[in-house]
């Protein structure tokens, strides 16, 4: 879910034109920023860990350590949808710059 909260901002702030993308502000009116690089690396980093969870529970469901079958196929849909939401997200990032790249001047 914290990746899927982390995705979900990172895609608003894609939405927004402008010199600095900012992620929008959640905590209130005098709340700090975060620059998109930041919301990627974040984000990045929850789907990293949820696909370590994933390889973790499945390790575990094979050797018998006690991980039962819902548990590693919980694990294993959460690292697989929060991978395929960060590659939609790169693939609209790739059209957008493609976009501008054609645009005339």
């Amino acid at each position: 879910m914290i990746a899927v909260n982390a995705v979900s901002a990172l895609a608003a702030s894609v939405s927004q034109v402008g010199g600095k993308i900012e992620a929008p502000a959640s905590e209130g009116p005098g709340a700090a920023t975060t620059p998109f690089s930041g919301l990627m690396n974040d984000a990045l980093s929850q789907v990293d860990a949820l696909q370590n969870q994933a390889r973790i529970a499945v390790d575990g469901l094979l050797t018998g350590a006690g991980v039962d079958v819902h548990q590693a196929m919980i694990a294993t849909q959460k690292a697989e949808m929060s991978f395929e939401l960060a590659l939609a997200l790169r693939n609209k990032a790739v059209q957008a710059y493609q976009s501008v790249m054609g645009m005339q001047f």
